[in-house]
């Protein structure tokens, strides 16, 4: 819990930094601008499919229908903000990720030498892949919505399966060798999880759940750096574009 803490502590210090604002802002403004002017042109189409769907099939049947529409109008809405909210999150992966990573980690983490493979194509892989994956659970899950309950935890644990499977791995690519990787994997899963939750939290929070993304780009870039610079005894450097670990990994 301490690791999490911390990492949010960083982000927030980090955000007092002027250009940080633009790389969190811009993906949030441009998804919201992209499906907004999409449900100008599909939200109609969207309420009458889903006034067709069970349940609100059976409150129209029942004479309902204003109610029928009405739980449509918000489902869709609510659909809409979910489709902003991963376009937002592909949007921090593949664009916001390295240019936050190289601010934070020129300043925050200098000694840190990258070990690993820093890939465009890798990152849009793990978030693409991730999304996907994401979308797939969601609907397979959707009956279990009707438990009492559940309809409020499966959220928060989806969009905190997302967030961690999309920013841990990214966070780390360029700085951790495949070692290290899965060393780190193994011994902090449970702090890359709760931050997930965390953040899967604030994205239940009115417009600012469209930040979370780039939020959690930074939050995780600050709890996966520092986990890696205690791994190696702070003592990587690079001579001569050689690197060198002070403490053999296990």
């Amino acid at each position: 819990m301490n690791e999490v803490a911390l990492a949010l502590l960083r982000s927030a210090k980090t955000l007092a930094r002027g250009r940080v604002w633009l790389l969190l802002l811009w993906p949030a403004v441009a998804a919201l601008l992209l499906w907004i002017g999409l449900a100008v042109c599909l939200l109609d189409w969207l309420i009458g499919t889903l006034v067709e769907q069970p349940p609100l099939s059976w409150l129209a049947a029942w004479g309902a229908i204003w109610l029928a529409k009405m739980a449509a109008a918000i489902g869709g809405w609510l659909l809409i903000l979910a489709a902003a909210f991963v376009t937002a999150m592909l949007l921090a992966a593949i664009f916001v990720m390295p240019q936050l990573l190289a601010l934070v980690a020129a300043s925050d983490y200098p000694e840190l030498a990258q070990l690993g493979r820093d890939s465009v194509a890798g990152a849009a892989w793990n978030g693409v892949s991730g999304v996907l994956l994401f979308s797939l659970g969601w609907l397979l899950t959707l009956p279990l919505w009707l438990v009492p309950g559940l309809a409020l935890l499966l959220p928060i644990f989806w969009m905190a399966w997302l967030t961690r499977r999309t920013f841990a791995y990214d966070a780390l690519a360029a700085h951790a060798s495949d070692d290290e990787w899965r060393l780190l994997r193994r011994r902090h899963s449970l702090p890359m999880l709760l931050l997930g939750i965390t953040l899967a939290l604030l994205t239940h929070v009115p417009l600012l759940g469209l930040l979370t993304p780039t939020l959690a780009a930074l939050a995780y870039i600050h709890l996966g750096l520092e986990a890696l610079r205690h791994l190696r005894q702070g003592a990587v450097v690079t001579i001569v574009g050689i690197p060198t670990i002070g403490k053999e990994l296990k």
